[in-house]
């Protein structure tokens, strides 16, 4: 489809392996030693970070060997972070090619290919058998995704009876027009943000229970100011970071991103629900 094919566009880099490794290279680091500690200011593409996983996947409530679905997996940061601290084998997906190589290289890199593995698919429509993960989450995908109804009735397809299914998504808040480039979308013709409500429309439609929802805009917020003091106090930027996926527009998309969750047009928020 064309609207897909613009997405995976959007996020492709061109030269991703090659820029990790340089910048591992500058912390003295190679793929014989690197640990995902290393690799997280690059490899998690959603605010917060590594910090922001941590808060979110704790609330799956993960056990050792649970199948677990990466919706929108990326590089597959999340994954390998699962995988590593709760002992769960993850199943990752995307649309860009580049990542989904770069990632699968990158769990190699890092000892986990036999726990994570990533792969291409369109999450509206996954080869996966009904019923087979016992966990599912999606973060900041759903801003690229129109069909909200078509995507949750999919995972409710794939998800066992009794499963856990968690959302981090950048969701709309009150009505204007965004800034854009933002680090998902150059323009509105990609990006289809909705509010919460909406998505827990679209989730009850599909058949889940709401469990918990909390916004995050004073977490991000922070985030970002902790960033800025942490730019403001350094001589360049870091080897590795957000730079090394979004290259020259990186700073321009933040910028558009923060200004947008200030005037409270977006603002990152979480939903856990579970399929009952």
């Amino acid at each position: 489809m064309e609207v897909d094919r613009q997405v995976a566009e959007h996020y492709q880099h061109g030269n991703l392996l090659k820029s990790i490794a340089a910048g591992l290279d500058q912390l003295g680091k190679s793929p014989a030693d690197v640990t995902i500690e290393d690799l997280a200011p690059v490899d998690e593409f959603h605010i917060g970070g590594r910090i922001a996983s941590k808060h979110f996947l704790d609330q799956l409530e993960l056990a050792p060997d649970m199948q677990v679905l990466d919706v929108g997996c990326g590089l597959g940061g999340a994954a390998r972070y699962a995988a590593e601290n709760y002992q769960v084998d993850v199943t990752g997906v995307d649309l860009t090619a580049e990542y989904i190589e770069t990632g699968q290289i990158l769990c190699d890199w890092v000892d986990l290919s036999k726990r994570v593995v990533l792969q291409i698919e369109n999450a509206l429509s996954m080869s996966f058998e009904n019923a087979c993960f016992d966990r599912a989450y999606m973060m900041h995908v759903g801003m690229n995704i129109e069909d909200k109804h078509g995507l949750f009735a999919e995972i409710y397809r794939v998800l066992a009876p009794g499963a856990i299914f968690g959302i981090y998504d950048i969701m709309q808040g009150r009505s204007g027009d965004l800034s854009y480039p933002v680090p998902w979308a150059t323009s509105s013709t990609t990006s289809w943000l909705a509010d919460s409500e909406k998505y827990k429309q679209s989730l009850q439609h599909a058949g889940f229970t709401i469990v918990s929802e909390q916004d995050r805009r004073d977490f991000a917020l922070q985030f970002f100011d902790d960033l800025q003091r942490a730019k403001l106090s350094s001589s360049g930027l870091p080897p590795l970071g957000l730079h090394n996926l979004m290259q020259d527009t990186a700073s321009e998309k933040i910028t558009h991103m923060v200004e947008n969750i200030a005037a409270r047009l977006i603002a990152p928020h979480e939903i856990i629900v579970r399929k009952v």
